[in-house]
C-alpha cells in the first residue's frame, strides 16, 4: 500500500519537528526550504573563521529537548554536548552596578537578600507557585491544538487557570513578592522573550522564571544550529527528505483540498500540507477565498518585537563581557513605549550582547571574541542603512565604555540584521524577529488556528499559532501539528 504523503513547507525548528514525527508515524514527508540551508531563524554563517548563530541564542527549558529527542527514543546528548553557564547572565544596571546571576539557586537567594531583607523567601514563595505553573502549563496547555473551544471546558482547567493567573498581569504578580526596583527589573528580564510588557503579560509566565532559576541557562558547545544539526540528522534517520533553494509560489486548490504546491522546481503534490512558513504570507498566496483571516485581522494582532542585529568578529578579547550580557542601563518603560505604544525607532535603547566565543572557543580564531548584539525594536519600521549605522554607533560607544578599552578598531568582520532581512529572508510580517506577543488575548484559543478552517488538508505550525514564539515552543507546535494531522489521515 503506497505511503500517504505529507509536504512541510519550512525547515525551521516547527517544521522539522512536524516532519520528524509524522516520518515516524509512517508517512513520506518532504520539507520544502527557500533558504540553502535549514534552520528558519537558527541558521548558521561562517566568515573569516567566526561561526556566528544567526537567531536564539539562549538554550532555556532543556526538558523540553530531552521530551523532544525521547519520543524518537534519542536524548540530545546523542546530538551536540550542553554546558551549564555560571553565571547564567550578566545585568548591566549602570556603569557602577553590575549583577551576576549565579547558576545555582542558594546564590541567587543570596543575591536577592543583599536588595531585599527577606527576599528570599518570597523567592521561595513564587518558585512554589511557578512550579505548579510550568508543571501544569508545559505538560498540559501547551499540548493541546486549540482548534475547539471544547478543548477548555472543564472544571479541572478552570481551577488550573485560576491557579496559574491566567486572568491576572505579571507586573501586579511580581509586586506580591518584591518591592526592590533592581530585583523587580531581574524578575520582568524572561518576560522580555515573550514579545509584551509584563502588564500585559499573563502571570502564568511567571513559568519562565521558574524554567530560568531552576532549570538553568545552557550553552549546546558549537553553537546553537547544533540543535538544528541534530534534529535534521534524526529527522533524515526517518526518512525525511529536504529540498533546499525551493520557494513555494502558490497552490493548486480543488474540492475544499489543496491539491499541489507550485514551486520554482514545477508542482508538488501531497495528501497533506503543514505551512510552518510565515502564516500571514501563506494566508496571501492562498487569496481572499481561502484564508483564515483577514489583513484588517492580521493589522490588529500585537506583535512581538523586530530586531535589530549586528553579528561582529573581534580581533581581540573582550576579558569584562560573559557569554550573555544584558544592558538594561537605559528606561526600560521608555524602550517599551517605543515597541508597543507608539512604535518608532528607540531614542535610547536597552541591548543585549552574547559572547559565545566566551564559552566555545570553537565560534572565533585564537585571540578574538564573537558578538551577537540586539536590540529589539517594534516592527514595520523603516529599515535604511542609515539607521543601522546610527545604532551601531551608539551601541559600540557604549560597549567600549562598559569594557574600558577600543573595540572598533579591532572589527574584521561586521554584518548587520533587520525589519528587510527577516522579510527578505522568511517573509516574516511586519519584519518580525519572535511571532505573536504572548497577551492574554492572544493565548491558545485565540491564537491563530493551526487548521486551515476552508481546506481540509491544509495546517499550520510555529511561531504565529499555537502554542507561541520560541524554540521549545515551535518544537511543541510541530508535535501537536503532526498529531492532527495524523488524526485527519487515519479517520
Amino acid at each position: 500500500m503506497k505511503k500517504k504523503k505529507v509536504i512541510v513547507i519550512g525547515a525551521g525548528f516547527s517544521g522539522i519537528s512536524a516532519a520528524t514525527a509524522l516520518a515516524d508515524l509512517g508517512y513520506e514527508v518532504e520539507v520544502l526550504e527557500k533558504n540553502a540551508e535549514p534552520g528558519g531563524r537558527a541558521r548558521v554563517f561562517k566568515e573569516k573563521g567566526f561561526v556566528f548563530d544567526m537567531g536564539p541564542s539562549w538554550y532555556w527549558m532543556p526538558d523540553i529537548f530531552e521530551t523532544y529527542f525521547g519520543k524518537f527514543d534519542k536524548k540530545p546528548s546523542d546530538y551536540y554536548h550542553l554546558k551549564r553557564l555560571d553565571p547564567s547572565y550578566s545585568v548591566i544596571l549602570s556603569d557602577k552596578e553590575v549583577i551576576d546571576i549565579p547558576a545555582q539557586l542558594e546564590g541567587i537567594k543570596t543575591l536577592f537578600e543583599s536588595y531585599e531583607p527577606g527576599s528570599a523567601a518570597q523567592l521561595d514563595k513564587f518558585l512554589t507557585q511557578a512550579a505548579y505553573k510550568y508543571r501544569v502549563g508545559i505538560q498540559d496547555f501547551v499540548w493541546r491544538p486549540s482548534v475547539k473551544i471544547q478543548e477548555f471546558l472543564s472544571l479541572k482547567l478552570l481551577l488550573d487557570a485560576i491557579r496559574m493567573d491566567v486572568f491576572s498581569s505579571f507586573y501586579k504578580h511580581i509586586r506580591k513578592f518584591f518591592k526592590s526596583g533592581t530585583l523587580l527589573k531581574l524578575m520582568e528580564f524572561p518576560i522580555l522573550f515573550l514579545g509584551a510588557i509584563s502588564q500585559n503579560t499573563p502571570a502564568m509566565y511567571s513559568l519562565m522564571n521558574y524554567a530560568e532559576i531552576t532549570l538553568g541557562t545552557w550553552y549546546p558547545m558549537g553553537g546553537m544550529h547544533q540543535i538544528v544539526k541534530g534534529m535534521v540528522s534524526l529527522a533524515e534517520e526517518k526518512q525525511v527528505k529536504f529540498m533546499y533553494n525551493t520557494e513555494v509560489r502558490g497552490f493548486e486548490i480543488e474540492n475544499k483540498q489543496v491539491k499541489a504546491v507550485k514551486t520554482d522546481q514545477g508542482l508538488m503534490t501531497a495528501d497533506v500540507i503543514v505551512a510552518s512558513a510565515d502564516y500571514h504570507w501563506v494566508e496571501q498566496l492562498l487569496g481572499d477565498k481561502y484564508r483564515n483571516y483577514s489583513e484588517d485581522y492580521w493589522d490588529k494582532r500585537v506583535m512581538a518585537p523586530s530586531s535589530l542585529l549586528f553579528y561582529l568578529g573581534i580581533s581581540k578579547r573582550l576579558p569584562k563581557l560573559k557569554h550573555h550580557n544584558l544592558f538594561f542601563d537605559r528606561d526600560f518603560s521608555v524602550h517599551s513605549h517605543e515597541i508597543y505604544t507608539e512604535p518608532a525607532w528607540p531614542s535610547d535603547p536597552l541591548f543585549y550582547v552574547s559572547a559565545p566565543s566566551v564559552t566555545d572557543p570553537s565560534v572565533a580564531p585564537e585571540g578574538s571574541e564573537n558578538l551577537f548584539l540586539l536590540i529589539p525594536v517594534a516592527p514595520n519600521l523603516e529599515d535604511t542603512e542609515e539607521q543601522r549605522e546610527k545604532y551601531f554607533g551608539q551601541l559600540m560607544d557604549r560597549l567600549e565604555a562598559y569594557c574600558g578599552e577600543n573595540i572598533r578598531d579591532h572589527i574584521v568582520y561586521k554584518r548587520s540584521y533587520a525589519h528587510k532581512d527577516f522579510m527578505s529572508d522568511y517573509h516574516a510580517f511586519k519584519g518580525n524577529a519572535y511571532g505573536l506577543a504572548n497577551t492574554l488575548m492572544q493565548t491558545a484559543i485565540l491564537k491563530p488556528s493551526l487548521k486551515n478552517k476552508k481546506l481540509d488538508n491544509l495546517y499550520y505550525t510555529g511561531q504565529l499559532t499555537v502554542p507561541g514564539p520560541g524554540v521549545p515552543p515551535s518544537l511543541i507546535s510541530g508535535l501537536v501539528v503532526a498529531k492532527e494531522v495524523d488524526k485527519f489521515l487515519t479517520r
